[in-house]
């Protein structure tokens, strides 16, 4: 990559079309077409809910009252309605419009009620009596199970047919040991796509999966052995092939904080040592009366008392080490912690595309101190990530080396003090290759929140700045950050205050110890109690962003002035400066470069935008829109499998994990409505279009909102799902049915 990169363009107002600029026009919605087992959404055509208050009809009297409509009025192709996406006439199947949901109330993070809708669909019958409302977020997702009609033993799985290792569990083994009949039985045929290659032999020489491959025809063959035996071998490339135990099989090629089985075991069993987070948690827990007394003191205390209190302060057992800078600018766009769809092949997709940072998914502190495996896959991070991000020079960072710096930072929930300080000493020093350490304070899902993490955080400032300042202790040479909410209530944001907490420290800290050193803050737009619907308050952000900024005036009034502060304790930037990202509804390269523009923020941080088009970080880069067909999306599609079975595996529990994550994501990238039949410009995240034809049949197939034909999709690279394969979606847009019926 080059050292100097141009930064995007700096036009002097916002490129964004106000939304008071925008023609009005009332819509009243024609009856929905008759359902015959639609395919795709060219062939069925759903509605969207009006939210209900104090000035508009409940949603099901609202569609009552909509389906009396005998007609709706014509509309003018250059008229824009908020909600709706406003697409070219000739791609319109008729003259429908989806009722417009001006909030774009979209449950992302919510799994809805379904009904059958389409005639594919076999499970139970045709009448609505028998159905049940599913309840909460995401509960009652079923995915089935995929696995061999006859389980392989491990010992063989590896291993030549006639000389296979020693099977540890000898004659009370429950597995097939007999290699012929599994492969002629036990497993599906070989899958054809890739040209027939096992994508995983490819890239490490081996194939981890051994005879359980859906490819492994492809690395095998049958040999003839001097005494005229025929024996069934694997074939490996030894220029590729790395030495990998049957425990350490995660070691694969440009895969990196990769935690073997012995440290996890460790951990589990208590061997792993945390002295540094023992030694701190123990002296804020003693000091916690002290700094309770400074905090509560009368303002008109003498002060000999103020000087008591301060004599009766210990200080910390040791300081920070000094921290790697960082740099988040208007070329770093960044990819956010995405639970579920954040998984390696995705990140992998979107650096590709040109994502600068990228973080794991959200990972809960408890099991990774526990050992916990499929939480310490999650650190997992792929040599791309590893690279340094864009940066420009003239863009001077006191101390900061580019050539140190990397794409991937991971990002932790803890509900107390402790349980943050030892994720982050344990991180530190099993995962070297992590750019910061992000603490998650805005996570709104119920199970979190009610533990006291994520957003819990936002009203318990004095357990966040601990977990902050004793994180910047123990996590050596990696920076802390925070992502935060407006608050957890809306219409009662308090973001302002935990920025100040955060940046200089409360009260009863910042005279002894200084700021807390957190090196930045992301601020989503939304309160705990919005969720994901609403638009993102980009306003507030700024007004935030303008807190930030006098940084540097405002902290040299609230630190002790008998003192300099300690560097070590101060954010890693140029004179302490925090960097500030913001987060919400990013949608286009115009949205990103007003964000940065207007509201004042170093970067935005992409999150639904980029699950909808990866492409989205390359048109930031590029200044533009880009009019992808529908073979360049399809081909996005099969790198997400060939990645996902390099991370997941070949075998058929690794094809089963690629099809189920694709899915996922398809479940949120068939919202992309192609530029090219767009009637308007920009385009919205909330915007959800009428019911219309791509230009090819392939677009309209990658159009539909229906989760069968996703799979379709899924099996032109996968091939037939598993027959106890199923596949539940998040979301389903005819699900307003169910809450007409409530």
């Amino acid at each position: 990559m080059d050292a100097q990169v141009p930064t995007p363009i700096e036009p002097e107002h916002s490129l964004k079309r106000p939304v008071e600029a925008l023609p009005k026009a009332n819509h009243t919605s024609q009856p929905i077409l008759p359902e015959d087992s639609a395919v795709t959404r060219a062939e069925k055509v759903v509605g969207f809910g009006v939210e209900e208050n104090a000035e508009t009809e409940p949603q099901f009297k609202k569609r009552r009252l909509d389906s009396e409509v005998a007609e709706a009025p014509k509309v003018d192709s250059r008229d824009k309605v908020k909600g709706i996406a406003l697409v070219k006439p000739e791609y319109l199947i008729d003259t429908f419009n989806r009722l417009a949901n001006s909030d774009g109330a979209v449950h992302d993070d919510e799994a809805e009620g379904r009904l059958r809708t389409d005639s594919r669909e076999n499970s139970g019958k045709g009448d609505r009596k028998g159905r049940k409302k599913q309840k909460g977020q995401n509960k009652e997702r079923q995915f089935g199970s995929w696995n061999d009609a006859i389980k392989l033993c491990n010992s063989r799985a590896i291993s030549p047919e006639l000389s296979p290792k020693v099977c540890r569990f000898g004659d009370t083994c429950n597995c097939s040991h007999n290699l012929r009949e599994y492969l002629e039985k036990g497993k599906r045929e070989d899958l054809k796509t890739f040209q027939g290659k096992c994508p995983v032999w490819e890239v490490n020489g081996k194939c981890h999966a051994g005879w359980k491959c859906r490819f492994v025809g492809s690395h095998s063959k049958e040999v003839m052995r001097d005494d005229g035996t025929m024996e069934l071998i694997l074939i490996e490339d030894q220029t590729k092939a790395k030495d990998i135990t049957e425990q350490d099989d995660e070691n694969r090629a440009g895969i990196f904080n990769v935690v073997g089985t012995q440290e996890k075991l460790d951990l589990a069993r208590k061997r792993m040592k945390t002295e540094k987070a023992d030694r701190y948690t123990k002296w804020q827990d003693e000091n916690a009366e002290v700094l309770k007394n400074m905090y509560h003191q009368k303002k008109d205390a003498t002060e000999e008392a103020k000087e008591e209190n301060r004599a009766q302060f210990i200080n910390p057992p040791f300081l920070p080490s000094e921290k790697r800078r960082i740099y988040f600018g208007p070329e770093t766009s960044v990819l956010a912690p995405l639970t579920t769809q954040g998984n390696l092949p995705f990140r992998r997709l979107c650096v590709e595309l040109g994502a600068q940072l990228t973080y794991s998914e959200m990972a809960m502190s408890l099991p990774l101190i526990q050992g916990t495996k499929g939480e310490w896959a999650l650190m997992k991070a792929h040599e791309s990530e590893i690279s340094p991000p864009r940066y420009t020079p003239s863009s001077v960072v006191q101390s900061y080396d580019n050539s140190k710096d990397l794409k991937f930072g991971t990002q932790i929930s803890a509900n107390k003090p402790w349980q943050a300080l030892k994720s982050a000493e344990i991180l530190a020093q099993y995962v070297p290759h992590l750019r910061v350490i992000d603490l998650n304070c805005g996570c709104p899902i119920e199970l979190v929140y009610k533990s006291g993490a994520g957003s819990a955080l936002l009203d318990a400032h004095s357990k966040l700045e601990k977990m902050i300042r004793g994180m910047n202790v123990v996590s050596g040479e990696i920076p802390v950050t925070a992502k935060i909410r407006m608050g957890t209530m809306t219409g009662k944001p308090n973001a302002t205050k935990t920025i100040e907490r955060l940046a200089f420290g409360g009260y009863e800290f910042r005279e002894q110890l200084g700021a807390p050193g957190c090196a930045a803050i992301t601020l989503h737009g939304r309160s705990r109690q919005q969720r994901y619907t609403k638009n993102a308050d980009w306003s507030y952000i700024a007004e935030c962003a303008a807190l930030i900024k006098s940084y540097n005036e405002k902290k040299d009034e609230l630190t002790d002035t008998v003192k300099e502060p300690d560097a070590r304790t101060q954010a890693n930037s140029k004179d302490g400066k925090l960097y500030f990202i913001g987060n919400g509804d990013c949608y286009s390269h115009i949205d990103y470069l007003d964000h940065v523009q207007n509201a004042g923020v170093d970067s935005v941080m992409v999150a639904r935008g980029a699950l909808i088009k990866p492409w989205l970080f390359e048109e930031i880069e590029k200044g533009q829109y880009l009019d992808k067909s529908a073979t360049e999306r399809l081909s996005y599609v099969e790198k997400f499998v060939r990645y996902g079975l390099e991370t997941w595996g070949s075998d058929e529990l690794g094809v089963g994990n690629t099809r189920r994550f694709l899915l996922e994501w398809l479940s949120f990238a068939h919202r992309y409505v192609p530029i090219g039949i767009l009637d308007h410009l920009p385009p919205s995240l909330q915007d959800r279009p009428p019911a219309y034809r791509g230009r090819d049949d392939l677009e309209t197939l990658l159009a539909s909102d229906n989760y069968l034909d996703w799979i379709k999709i899924s099996e032109m690279f996968l091939g037939p799902a598993h027959k106890d394969f199923r596949f539940q979606p998040k979301h389903k847009s005819n699900s307003y049915e169910i809450e007409a019926e409530g």
